[in-house]
C-alpha cells in the first residue's frame, strides 16, 4: 500500500510517479478533495509533465464519481489555475511538481477563491480519507455522476493580468524569457501578445523531461543560459520562470540577478501608489530594504514566517495589498491573495518601461545591503546546534533575539536567521549587513558553531 506520509507534505502532494503514487491513488485524492471541500463543482489543471494529464483526469474521475462536476482547464500554469479558482468561485487542483525533477509530480489544492489548502486547512483530512479508502476500497459512488467538461481560460487569465498592470504605454523593451520548458512557454506569449515588447523566447517548448536545464531558477546554474543570452543580444531584462510558472526571477541588462527582495520592494512601492497606506507582508528573511521601502511609501510592513500558508494567512487577516518572499513568490490582493510570478514580472516591465534608465539603475534604490543568500548545512542535531548558536549570541552587545521562525538575531548593523528545514536534516542560514565584510564575518562565526 502507498505510504501517504511520504507524499502528503505540509502544503501539497508531491512524490515520484509511479513509485510513490499513481492514477488509482489520484482518483482517491479526487474523491477525498470533493468530500472535504463539499463542493458541487471543482476546477482542475495540469502542467506539461508526461504523467500530468493522466493523473489530472483520474482525479476528475474520482470527484465525478461522487456526483461533483469537474471543469478541466487542461495545460496551465499554477497561477492560471488560481485565476480559474478565483474567477469561477470553485475549489481547484493543480497537477504539478513545480521545480522538481521530471520523475516527480504533485497536486496543489485550494478552496474557492484560491484560498490555500494545507495540512491544517484540509490536507490532513484528504490524506486520512484516501488512506481509509486504500484499506477498504473506493467510496460508494453517487447515483448520478458529475459531468467532466473542458474550458480554456488562458485568454481570460491574460486579460485579467493586463487590467491590473497596463503595459501598453511603456517604451519598447527587449525581453529575454527562459521558460525552462515549463508552463511559462504556454502563458507568456498570450500575456505579452501585442505589447511593446520584443520577446526573445528560450526553451518555450513544453517538455516535462526538462532537456535543457532544471526549471528551478533558484539554483544559480539554471540562470546561466539566460544571463548569457541577455548579454549576447543586448536585452533590457531577462526573466526566468520555474516549472509551473508561479515564480519569476529577474536578471538585469548586465545579466546580473536581481534579488527577490529588491523585486518585492519595487512592486510594493508600485502597489502602494495604487493603494495608499496599504499593508505589505514580507517574510523574515527578506532584506531590511523591504520594510524600509514600504514605510517610505506610506505603507505598513508586516513580518511573517517563511511559507506561503503564513503569507496568505496574514494577507487575509490584515487585508494586505501585496506580499513577497525571498524565494520569488509574490502575492497580490487583486489576485485572490494568491502568488503569481507573471504579475510581478509585469510590474517590473512597467517600472522599467516607464523610465529611460537601465534596470540595474532602477533596482539599485531597492537593493541597499549586502547579503549571504541562503546557506544550507547538513546536521544531525538541528535543535542542539541551533541552541548552541542562540547561547553564543544571547549576550551580544545590542542584539535582539526572536524565535518567530527559527532564531533571528538582529543588531543595528547586521542580522541573521537560522532555521531548520521542515523536510531535511538541514539548518538554513541567511545573513544581511551594511557591508560585505560584516556579512562574511557573521556568516563564518555562525557556520563555525553550526558545523562544529
Amino acid at each position: 500500500m502507498a505510504d501517504l506520509s511520504q507524499i502528503v507534505k505540509a502544503y501539497d502532494v508531491r512524490g515520484v510517479v509511479p513509485d510513490q503514487w499513481d492514477e488509482p491513488l489520484a482518483e482517491l485524492f479526487g474523491a477525498a478533495f470533493a468530500q472535504v471541500t463539499g463542493a458541487r463543482e471543482i476546477v482542475t489543471g495540469h502542467d506539461m509533465r508526461p504523467s500530468s494529464p493522466g493523473l489530472s483526469r483520474a482525479f476528475a474521475r474520482g470527484a465525478a464519481a461522487l456526483g461533483v462536476d469537474v471543469v478541466e482547464i487542461g495545460l496551465c500554469s499554477t497561477d492560471e489555475l488560481y485565476f480559474a479558482s478565483g474567477a469561477l468561485g470553485l475549489p481547484g487542483a493543480m497537477f504539478t511538481a513545480s521545480h522538481n525533477p521530471a520523475q516527480y509530480n504533485g497536486i496543489k489544492m485550494c478552496r474557492a477563491g484560491a484560498a490555500p489548502i494545507g495540512e491544517d486547512t484540509g490536507l490532513a483530512d484528504i490524506r486520512a480519507l484516501a488512506e481509509g479508502w486504500l484499506e477498504t476500497g473506493a467510496p460508494e459512488p453517487a447515483a448520478a455522476p458529475g459531468a467532466i467538461t473542458q474550458r480554456d481560460v488562458l485568454g481570460d487569465y491574460a486579460a485579467h493580468l493586463r487590467k491590473l498592470v497596463d503595459l501598453s504605454g511603456i517604451r519598447p523593451l527587449k525581453v529575454v524569457v527562459d521558460a525552462g520548458n515549463g508552463m511559462g512557454g504556454h502563458t507568456v506569449p498570450t500575456v505579452l501578445d501585442g505589447l511593446p515588447v520584443e520577446l526573445d523566447a528560450m526553451y518555450f517548448e513544453l517538455d516535462g523531461t526538462f532537456p535543457n536545464h532544471e526549471a528551478n531558477p533558484l539554483d544559480p546554474k539554471n540562470l546561466v543560459d539566460l544571463q548569457e543570452r541577455v548579454r549576447a543580444v543586448g536585452a533590457d531584462i531577462g526573466l526566468a520562470f520555474d516549472g509551473d510558472a508561479d515564480r519569476c526571477f529577474v536578471v538585469d541588462e548586465n545579466g546580473d540577478p536581481v534579488s527577490p527582495s529588491a523585486i518585492t520592494a519595487l512592486v510594493a512601492a508600485r502597489e502602494l501608489a495604487k493603494h495608499p497606506g496599504g499593508t505589505v507582508i514580507h517574510n523574515l528573511i527578506t532584506s531590511w530594504s523591504v520594510p524600509e521601502v514600504v514605510k517610505e511609501n506610506g505603507g505598513k510592513a508586516v513580518r511573517t514566517r517563511v511559507g506561503h500558508s503564513f503569507i496568505k494567512g496574514e494577507m487575509a487577516r490584515t487585508g494586505a495589498i501585496f506580499g513577497g518572499e525571498h524565494s520569488a513568490h509574490y502575492y497580490f490582493r487583486d489576485f485572490w491573495n494568491a502568488d503569481t510570478g507573471m504579475l510581478a514580472a509585469m510590474h517590473v516591465l512597467a517600472a522599467l518601461g516607464g523610465q529611460d534608465g537601465p534596470l540595474s539603475g532602477l533596482v539599485a534604490q531597492y537593493d541597499r545591503y549586502a547579503a549571504s543568500g541562503e546557506i544550507n548545512s547538513t546536521v544531525a542535531d538541528q535543535a542542539g546546534r541551533a541552541a548552541a548558536v542562540r547561547a553564543a549570541y544571547a549576550d551580544a552587545e545590542g542584539a535582539e533575539l526572536d524565535e518567530l521562525d527559527g532564531l533571528t538575531v538582529t543588531t543595528p548593523d547586521w542580522w541573521f536567521n537560522l532555521r531548520a528545514s521542515n523536510t531535511e536534516p538541514l539548518l538554513r542560514l541567511n545573513v544581511e549587513a551594511r557591508d560585505a565584510d560584516t556579512v562574511a564575518r557573521i556568516r563564518d562565526e555562525v557556520l563555525a558553531i553550526v558545523r562544529a
